[in-house]
């Protein structure tokens, strides 16, 4: 069968042509961009499709399914155990790097907490080669993929609680940024079901009102920042003025305020640590 039918088949079954080509191009050993230059599909490979969609079906997400996710310019390995990267958090990333692109810091240094599966880490020393990047993960599961998709890069991999993460670097950090868990507990039975069956918990879920994660990147964004130095992270929309009011509240920083996603919707907050910079 050629590539072109099975794509309209699975689009017509799963409701979407995106997810449709991914699954197709897996299934047939190639790239999405390259299917129209694929030969007709085997029956091995017709079968490996059809099972492919019915665990889709089953709800498992596309990128488990095919064991990657596409995060800006760069693709991670994701799986059981580690939080796959949505597309909103691309725009922080961004924005990270517009902060690093300003500066006078000839090896910017950077700190990604509840690093994950390594996705904006990646994307940071891919963009921006020459950083000094550093990476923490709490997660025995989600640490393997961080070290799996960072091996190679120079960014320096760390198991264990951002709380006391890197204290050699307290004071010399120029950038920090996350994407911490920040649904509150009561809401857990509201996420949709392929996030709360797939999606670790402890990527997700942060205390009665959420942000029990961001009140700790507050605090150990002041310990780590140079004065000056740039700090942000992803919450949810509902968020808008309870997360930037953490930083504000810590008292640590200037410049609090919050930013948009692609779609305007509030995603993120940003702050800079105050302080007298160095002469």
């Amino acid at each position: 069968m050629r590539p072109s039918a099975l794509v309209a088949r699975v689009s017509a079954a799963l409701g979407s042509a995106a997810e449709a080509r991914t699954l197709v191009a897996h299934a047939l050993g190639t790239e999405p961009a390259r299917l129209p230059l694929a030969p007709d599909a085997t029956p091995a490979q017709i079968d490996r499709l059809d099972a492919l969609v019915g665990r889709r079906h089953a709800g498992e997400p596309v990128q488990h399914l095919t064991g990657e996710a596409f995060f800006r310019t760069v693709r991670v390995a994701v799986g059981p155990g580690v939080f796959v990267p949505r597309p909103e958090t691309e725009v922080m990333t961004g924005w990270a790097l517009d902060r690093l692109a300003e500066g006078n810091t000839a090896v910017p240094r950077v700190v990604e907490l509840c690093a994950g599966s390594g996705a904006i880490s990646l994307a940071l020393v891919t963009e921006r080669p020459g950083l000094d990047a550093h990476a923490v993960e709490f997660s025995a599961d989600a640490v393997g993929y961080l070290r799996r998709n960072l091996a190679g890069t120079g960014v320096t991999v760390a198991h264990g609680d951002m709380a006391d993460a890197f204290g050699e670097l307290d004071g010399t950090v120029d950038l920090v940024i996350a994407n911490p868990p920040y649904v509150p507990v009561g809401h857990w039975a509201d996420m949709p079901a392929d996030v709360r069956d797939h999606d670790p918990l402890e990527a997700l879920v942060s205390g009665e009102d959420g942000l029990d994660a961001m009140r700790v990147v507050a605090r150990v964004a002041a310990r780590l920042l140079r004065p000056g130095g740039w700090v942000c992270a992803e919450h949810a929309e509902v968020q808008e003025r309870s997360a930037p009011e953490v930083f504000v509240r810590h008292g640590g920083f200037v410049r609090v305020r919050d930013e948009r996603d692609l779609l305007g919707r509030p995603r993120f907050v940003t702050a800079v640590r105050a302080g007298r910079m160095a002469p």
